[in-house]
This record gives C-alpha cells, sequence and structure tokens, in this order.
C-alpha cells in the first residue's frame, strides 16, 4: 500500500527548511521519512532505497518532519561511534532542541531529553560513571552468572513444561534478562518478576505507564538505601563502592537503565535467536548435528536482526563532513545499525554465513560500546542452550509465516513464538517454578523492599491497544 508520506520532495514543501537542518540546501532531492507505515514495513528496502539516493550517509525525517542524517555505512557508523570529539552522545547541543523545533509533546523528547546517565555524556563524565559501570560489571564472577542463567531457565520451564506448550517470548525471551539482572543487582528474587512487569508497563506507553515507573524507580531507590546500610556481592552494592562516588540517584538511575535496557534488548536478542534456530533449517540442522554452535548463531542473528536498528542518540558538535555529506553543528547523526550492518561493501552477500565475526554495530564501538556486552551474550547463548537441552524435541507450532512482528524504523520485536514439545514434569530440586500467567492480571504491586511501606501504585492490568514501538520502548 502506498503511504504519501514516504517521502516528500523539498520543492514542493511550504516551508523551507531552517538553516542549519540535514534537509537545507537539498532542494530536488527526496528527503524521505522514516517512520510511518511503509517506512516500518520494510524497513531494509527504504535503507538500499536511501543508500542509492545519498551514499553512506542519508538525509531523513523524523516524527514531527523534524531533520536528522542516517548513518547507512558500516565505515561511518564507526566513526561516528569513534569521534566524540566531533559526535556527541549530549542532546543538549541539538540544535532542534535548542531552537524551539520540537512540539511539546513531540515522541523524541523521551528519547533524546538529556539525562544524568552513562548514555548521555561525555568526557571527563563519561569516564567517572563508565568507570563505576565497567568496575562493577567485572566483579562477576562468569561461572557463577552461568549458573544462576541456568538455575532462572530450568524454572522457568517448570512453569510450561507440563502443558506441552509455550509462547517462548511471553514465557521465556520476556522473562529470562529480566530475572538474571534483577539477582545480579541484589534484588530479591521474589520481587524479579512484578519488577520486570513493571518495566515492561513501564516502556509500555500504557495508561499505568508512569505508575509503574514510580514504582520502579521507589523500588531501586530503597534498594540502594538498603544496599548502602547492607552491601552484599551485588551491583547496586559495588556501584554504591566505587571511587567514582556516584550518588544514591546516579546509583538508582543507572540500575533502572540496566533493567530496562536488559528487557528490551537482550529480549529480542533471546526471541529472535530461538526463532532462527526454530525455522532455519541451516540453523536447526547444524544445531543437531554439531556442526554449528549457538554463539555462531548469536553472531548471524545480531547482523541480521540487531535489536536496535536504529540509536538517535548523536549531535554534530562542528560543521563536518560525513559519507561526503555536510554535517552542521547541531544536526542529529542518528547511528544506522541495521543498515550499517548489510553495508554491501562488507557483506557483498547477504547469504554468507557471518559465523565468529563480530564486528557488526549490534553493541556499538568506541567509548560508549555497550558495557554489558558479556553479560547480554551470556543470558542468550547459556539460557538457550539449556533450554535446547531440556527440550531437545521442541518444534514450532505454527508456520513461520505466520509469526508476526510489530516494527518501526528503530527496532522490530518477535509479537509471540508458539512451541510445542512432549509434556514433562518439572525437576525435583525443591526449587518452585516461576509461575508466570501469560495474560497479566489487574493486581496491588508489591513492596518494593522488605520492611519498605507498600507502593501507592497499582500493577499493570491487562495490555493496553498495542502502540508503536518507540512510545513502548520510551514511555512517550
Amino acid at each position: 500500500m502506498s503511504n504519501p508520506h514516504t517521502e516528500q520532495p523539498l520543492t514542493r514543501t511550504a516551508t523551507v527548511p531552517p538553516q542549519g537542518c540535514p534537509a537545507h540546501g537539498l532542494e530536488g532531492t527526496p528527503v524521505r521519512r522514516v517512520y510511518g507505515r511503509e517506512a516500518e514495513g520494510s524497513p531494509h528496502e527504504l535503507y538500499e532505497r536511501l543508500r542509492r539516493e545519498h551514499g553512506a550517509v542519508a538525509p531523513v525525517l523524523l516524527p514531527g518532519d523534524v531533520s536528522a542524517w542516517l548513518v547507512l555505512g558500516h565505515r561511518e557508523n564507526l566513526e561516528v561511534m569513534r569521534t566524540p570529539s566531533l559526535f556527541t552522545a549530549d542532546s543538549r547541543n541539538w540544535s532542534a532542541m535548542k531552537e524551539g523545533r520540537l512540539s511539546a509533546d513531540s515522541p523524541l523528547l523521551p528519547v533524546t531529553a538529556w539525562q544524568p546517565l552513562l548514555a548521555f555524556v561525555d568526557g571527563e563524565e563519561h569516564a567517572r560513571l563508565r568507570g563505576a559501570i565497567t568496575t562493577a560489571l567485572g566483579r562477576f564472577n562468569r561461572h557463577g552468572v552461568r549458573r544462576h542463567i541456568v538455575r532462572l531457565t530450568h524454572q522457568l520451564i517448570d512453569a510450561f513444561i507440563t502443558r506441552g506448550e509455550a509462547d517462548l517470548v511471553a514465557e521465556f525471551a520476556d522473562r529470562l534478562p529480566i530475572l538474571v539482572m534483577a539477582r545480579l543487582c541484589g534484588i530479591p528474587e521474589e520481587y524479579g518478576i512484578p519488577l520486570g512487569d513493571a518495566v515492561r508497563d513501564m516502556v509500555s506507553g500504557s495508561e499505568t505507564a508512569v505508575r509503574s515507573n514510580e514504582y520502579v524507580m521507589t523500588t531501586m531507590r530503597e534498594m540502594v538505601a538498603l544496599k548502602r546500610e547492607s552491601p552484599d556481592k551485588d551491583l547496586i552494592s559495588w556501584l554504591i563502592d566505587h571511587d567514582g562516588a556516584l550518588t544514591d540517584d546516579e546509583v538508582a538511575e543507572h540500575v533502572r537503565h540496566a533493567l530496562t535496557v536488559s528487557n528490551v534488548t537482550t529480549s529480542n536478542l533471546v526471541a529472535n535467536t530461538l526463532r532462527m534456530v526454530l525455522t532455519d533449517p541451516r540453523f536447526r540442522g547444524n544445531l543437531s548435528g554439531g556442526q554449528m554452535t549457538l554463539p555462531d548463531a548469536l553472531d548471524q542473528v545480531l547482523w541480521d536482526q540487531p535489536p536496535l536498528a536504529v540509536i538517535p542518540t548523536r549531535w554534530a558538535l562542528g560543521d563536518t563532513v560525513l559519507g561526503g555529506q555536510e554535517i552542521r553543528a547541531g544536526d542529529m547523526v542518528m547511528l544506522g545499525i541495521a543498515a550499517g550492518n548489510v553495508d554491501p561493501e562488507i557483506r557483498p552477500d547477504l547469504k554468507a554465513p557471518m559465523h565468529g565475526n563480530r564486528s557488526h554495530l549490534a553493541f556499538g564501538s568506541g567509548p560508549h560500546e555497550c558495557p554489558g556486552i558479556d553479560i547480554g551474550r551470556a543470558i542468550a547463548d547459556t539460557g538457550i542452550d539449556a533450554l535446547l537441552g531440556r527440550m531437545p524435541e521442541i518444534e514450532l507450532a505454527v508456520s513461520d509465516a505466520e509469526l508476526t512482528m510489530t516494527a518501526t524504523w528503530m527496532s522490530a520485536r518477535l509479537d509471540r513464538l508458539p512451541v510445542r514439545f512432549p509434556r514433562a514434569s518439572p525437576r525435583e530440586t525443591g526449587q518452585p517454578p516461576l509461575d508466570i500467567p501469560t495474560t497479566p492480571v489487574a493486581q496491588p504491586l508489591p513492596e518494593a523492599a522488605p520492611a519498605a511501606p507498600p507502593v501507592p501504585a497499582a500493577a499493570p492490568g491487562a495490555p493496553a491497544p498495542r502502540a508503536s514501538w518507540w512510545r513502548r520502548l520510551f514511555g512517550g
């Protein structure tokens, strides 16, 4: 179906693009919208169209027809990621925001509004915060982390193995990352699932999203206060103890950010890898035959279906040239992760396997490279390996063509992954299954922490009608 809003020749617009925006000076060249049904329905087709028309860096329009640059080339993406002296993560440098070109209800604001987080700072402040995060994450014993992943995987399986069927998105991929991260943060296990439900609702854009956010932040603050009084061997305690002198609010905000990111990106990675293992004959056959490792499958997914397709959090600090385009100070320069991963200069044959090749852009590069790469990959490969070992006869319950995705230009999320398998009994380990209702019902939120006063908010109710991925991710 044709969408008249997909592209807009600037020669026909009633408004002349403001000086300093990417669209200025490109009269006669179609500047395409990267939002809307058509753009989001076939993002890879859009990337290739933009690549043909503009090369490695293309001018695009965001919601509200706000101008930006989308980086399509693999090399150019790395240049932006690795050069913070030219391309900052600090959104306070964005000319569109400084000049009031964003409406008060712009969906870009929840994504780009500056916060005192690692992801929005550079220089000495970035070094201080990143040092605390990487040092704390580095203190975890890898074997111990994998034991936690395996244990939680089996507890999740125990909750549905007697049925002979399950939805591996709702009952596994959406649950395992948040439970692992809660455990690593030192949050009591009984609060893991309610906290995960609140995080999912927080990023859903539902009517209860604000209250869920308040619940998550209340939980984080109370856990920080608890760990300050009684430190333990966990992420929150180690952040508090770090000589970077993080404030309690900084610790709470970064832990909330870690929980949110794991809920979105790692969940997508787990779901997409499971889908590939169950549907792609290259992987299904090779995995069962022992010719390909699960890490190889993860690498292929990270190349072909990165958890985030676009990251709109870089801004030019000065006038420069990138990919042959003249970038002006204050321009937004978006990282095109999915587009860069299929750059024909580095992948002339997209059917060629990428096993063992980890030069994809999925985790970023440079100073802002994801600090949780090892944990994210461990959750995915250890959890999936344990699931396949426990349920070797698992198979997809529908055809691959029946699986649906909710996609925008920023990402794509698998809606469900129904599977069937021989029924079996839960393991007799003394550990109860993690009983998870597939359709949440409204219920009071639990206390945020032991001995804490009840939080005056209700838990998320039944899911609201599906909003765009952008709104679900950032609660806009």
